[in-house]
């Protein structure tokens, strides 16, 4: 092998190691634990063979977290991608004044722990003293109880998420529509084109590469902040209706002390998170215009 090469797999070494050892290692102990039936006290372990997965999919439990884990990401991506796309393309191209104003004013959001934002929203929702229920009675409409029925539960646990993401996302984006030459734009106002022929032909080509990763993030972390609102408020109730891929894994575990059971959640959660990267390669990555 050249010298070179040697070179390049002694300065990868140290990074290799710590990915084998904190992260595939892991994967491969919470595989092989998936095949167990352990409660994280007895000293040993049954050996179940695929009794775990068997149980999870004949249980009608499992396609209740699936629509739920589908329906959470797609509310988020309406609110933490559709809408700091468009946001940032407002801040970034057609408000000229006070845009510092606005923008710190959005992200701030962002600051506040997700333990307070769910106090916040507890409050905000709350159907009988909550400013929502305020707002509603004062139009003759009677507040439901979010956190209490099925659906409404995960609207209202997405909107926790995404008011504390939204901020984030919404600056990624704008640095992204910033960076767009003005000269393309100020050349297609000559030529009279509309501000939505102008976002679909220059902003969004020329900014797909970051709405991809904001796509993405917002994807990989909606679900992984969706444990601290759930387990806060809901729990997973009611009836597992704000329960998840995410939660259900340390549900089992650290809940119902069913320790086997949760590691196939997880393996099924790994799967789930690997559709989605399949998928976004196949049909989103070779649509990104990459400008070299």
């Amino acid at each position: 092998m050249h010298k070179s090469n040697w070179q390049a797999w002694l300065f990868l070494l140290p990074a290799t190691l710590l990915f084998l050892i904190f992260f595939y290692r892991p994967l491969i102990e919470n595989l092989y634990l998936s095949f167990f039936q352990w409660n994280m006290i007895s000293p040993t372990m049954k050996f179940v063979g695929i009794t775990n997965y068997h149980s999870i999919f004949v249980s009608a439990e499992l396609l209740k977290i699936f629509f739920n884990t589908i329906f959470l990401v797609f509310i988020l991506l309406i609110l933490n991608f559709v809408l700091p796309y468009i946001y940032s393309y407002i801040l970034g191209h057609l408000i000229t004044k006070m845009q510092s104003f606005y923008r710190s004013a959005l992200f701030l959001p962002s600051t506040i722990s997700l333990a307070v934002a769910s106090i916040i929203f507890l409050w905000f929702y709350n159907p009988i003293a909550g400013p929502l229920s305020i707002i509603l009675n004062s139009i003759g409409l009677e507040s439901p109880r979010w956190f209490k029925e099925d659906g409404l539960v995960i609207i209202a646990i997405a909107t926790i998420i995404a008011w504390k993401s939204f901020g984030y996302n919404l600056i990624v984006m704008l640095a992204a529509m910033v960076a767009v030459p003005k000269e393309l734009i100020e050349a297609a106002k000559l030529e009279n084109a509309s501000n939505w022929i102008i976002f679909k032909r220059i902003i969004l080509p020329m900014t797909s590469p970051t709405a991809l990763y904001v796509f993405t993030i917002t994807v990989v972390f909606g679900l992984q902040y969706m444990l601290v609102p759930v387990n806060m408020i809901t729990q997973g109730g009611p009836n597992q209706g704000s329960s998840n891929l995410v939660y259900i894994v340390y549900q089992y575990a650290f809940v119902f002390f069913q320790t086997g059971k949760s590691a196939a959640f997880a393996v099924l959660t790994m799967i789930f998170y690997v559709v989605i990267l399949v998928a976004k390669y196949k049909f989103i990555d070779k649509k990104v215009h990459y400008e070299n």
